[in-house]
This record gives C-alpha cells, sequence and structure tokens, in this order.
C-alpha cells in the first residue's frame, strides 16, 4: 500500500499559491482588466450597448404598444357605430311592429263592426221573412179579400188618371 502524507501535499500545491500571494492577486488583476479591456473593444467594434439596445427595445414596446392602443380605439369606434345602427334598425322594426298592431286593432274592430251589422241585417231578414209568411198565411185564408183589394185599387188609380186628364184640357 501507498501511504500519504498530509506535510507532502501542502508543500506541493497550496503551499506554494500561500507563499506568493502578490503574484496572485497581480495575475487576478490582470485577468480583470484584459476581460474589461475585452468587452470594451468589443461595444466599440459593434458599435451597439446593451444599455442603447434596451432604449430601442423599450421605444419599439411603446410604437406597438401604441398601435395596439389605436387599433383598439378604431375597433371600439366601429363597434359603437354598429351599435348604434343596430338600435336604430330596432327602433325602426319596434316603431312598424306597433303600426302594424294598430292597424290589426283597426280591422279586428271593423270585423266586429260588420259583423254586428250583419247580424242585425240577418234579424231584419228574418223578420220580413216572417212577416212575409204571416201575411201569404193570411192571404190564403182571405182571397177574397184581396181580390176586392185589388179592385179597389185598380178603380181608384183609374179614376185618378181621368181626372187628371180632364184638369189637362
Amino acid at each position: 500500500m501507498i501511504e500519504v502524507r498530509s506535510d507532502g501535499a501542502r508543500t506541493a500545491g497550496v503551499g506554494r499559491i500561500s507563499s506568493q500571494p502578490i503574484a496572485l492577486a497581480a495575475s487576478t488583476l490582470v485577468v480583470i482588466l484584459l476581460g474589461i479591456g475585452a468587452i470594451a473593444l468589443w461595444r466599440a467594434y459593434t458599435g451597439t450597448s446593451p444599455e442603447q439596445d434596451r432604449v430601442v427595445v423599450a421605444r419599439q414596446l411603446q410604437v406597438r404598444a401604441a398601435q395596439a392602443s389605436e387599433q383598439l380605439v378604431e375597433k371600439t369606434k366601429a363597434l359603437e357605430s354598429t351599435q348604434q345602427e343596430a338600435i336604430d334598425q330596432l327602433q325602426v322594426v319596434q316603431d312598424q311592429l306597433q303600426t302594424v298592431r294598430r292597424l290589426l286593432a283597426a280591422q279586428q274592430a271593423d270585423a266586429k263592426r260588420l259583423t254586428e251589422q250583419v247580424s242585425g241585417l240577418t234579424e231584419a231578414i228574418d223578420g220580413l221573412r216572417q212577416s212575409f209568411a204571416s201575411a201569404q198565411a193570411s192571404e190564403a185564408s182571405a182571397p177574397s179579400t184581396r181580390n176586392k183589394s185589388i179592385r179597389t185599387r185598380s178603380h181608384a188609380a183609374k179614376s185618378a188618371h181621368r181626372k187628371q186628364a180632364k184638369s189637362r184640357s
């Protein structure tokens, strides 16, 4: 088996680093400065910086938001006008419905009045039929009376014609 000594490990790696802290700090500082220099050169070479990119992106978002807002306003106005047209059309339909209802009521009243008139005429015709039937029945029972009345009427008509003829001459 191999035996590992803890003293040998310290002297090999950690002991060296801890013995030269100034060199370690100096090399770390050089690496940091080189990184900062590389970033500065990269920004200068490309001509853009993240701050400028953020500003541009923010402006683009503002423009998009403004466009979306304008579109929303336009759509809202279009919706309002469509709603107003629908309301106007509904009012016209309601007015027409009221007119139709009034006309229907007037027609129903006319129909009722005509029905009453027809029933009154029907009653009058029935009354005339009954009186005609009773008159025929009474004439059938007294035919000589009828003939006398007809003769009397014809005599009266003849004498009236004679009087008129004499008065004209």
